[in-house]
Formats: C-alpha cells, sequence, structure tokens
C-alpha cells in the first residue's frame, strides 16, 4: 500500500514497508540525499529533518509514524537565496569535512524557530546530539549566533 508524505512542500508517494526508516525513504526512494547517514541509532544527527517543525532522527522514525510535513536540508532557503541559517555556516566557514552539517543546520533551525535568542547554554543543550568530528562547535555557535541576530533584524 503506498503512503503519501508531503516533503519540502511536495507531495510524494512511496510504496515501502510501513517500517522502513524515514532516512532511506528521503535518500533512496525520494532522492533528496542532503540528509545523512551517520550511525542508525539517533546518536549523531546527521540524518536529523524536521516533521512538522521538530527536529527529529529520521534514521529512527519509520515511515508509518511520520505525523507531518518533513522538510529536509533541501527544503530551506531556495535555488537563488541561502536560508538565514546556512548563510551564517558559510560567512562563519563552519563546514570542514562537512558530512554532519546538514543535520547541524536543520537543528540550528529548529531551535530558532523556538528560540530567537538563545544563550550559549540554550545552544549547546540543543545542539549536543549532533555530533562533528572536525570540532567545529565554536563556529557553528558563532553561526546560530549570527543568524539569530539577522532574523531578529528581519
Amino acid at each position: 500500500m503506498a503512503t503519501a508524505l508531503t516533503i519540502n512542500g511536495k507531495q510524494h508517494q512511496v510504496d515501502l514497508p510501513d517500517d522502513v526508516p524515514l532516512l532511506w525513504v528521503l535518500r533512496d526512494e525520494v532522492g533528496l540525499t542532503g540528509t545523512k547517514f551517520g550511525c542508525g541509532v539517533a546518536a549523531c544527527g546527521a540524518c536529523t529533518v524536521h516533521i512538522d517543525g521538530e527536529a527529529v532522527r529520521s534514521c529512527q522514525v519509520a515511515l508509518s509514524d511520520v505525523w507531518g510535513d518533513v522538510t529536509t536540508i533541501e527544503g530551506i532557503g531556495s535555488p537563488d537565496a541561502m536560508a538565514t541559517i546556512q548563510q551564517a555556516w558559510t560567512d562563519h566557514q563552519v563546514a570542514q569535512c562537512g558530512y554532519c552539517q546538514s543535520g547541524q543546520i536543520m537543528q540550528a533551525a529548529a531551535l530558532l524557530a523556538e528560540n530567537t535568542a538563545p544563550s550559549d547554554a540554550d545552544i549547546d543543550e540543543a545542539m549536543q546530539g549532533n555530533l562533528c568530528r572536525c570540532g567545529t562547535y565554536p563556529r557553528i555557535r558563532a553561526a546560530i549566533h549570527d543568524a539569530a541576530a539577522k532574523l531578529k533584524e528581519a
């Protein structure tokens, strides 16, 4: 039986077993490869996407458990303009290897949607489940502060 999903504002029909993780639906079925596989146990955050605005680990959400609209890294910003958080990431040269960055950005975007002026402690708490092998945590924090300031100005 096909399952209907709204991903990045577009309707998709997928004919997969209910227990397939959303991560593999996005990558293998829909072709949105910006969401990365990291650990498979929701411990690293590389697979972070939004479901109805909530940051979730897509490796641990079964297809049958998707409760709303899905947004991936490809769904924020636009082809012509980066989202504020993506621009801050670029401005602060956050990415080194870049593998974790889509998950980091999705987690940061969810934080800023709930808290427009996060403190360092707020950022550290929200981002603690997103691991970066390269250790760019100070730049991640700076980029989030910068994006928060720019969003406040807009």
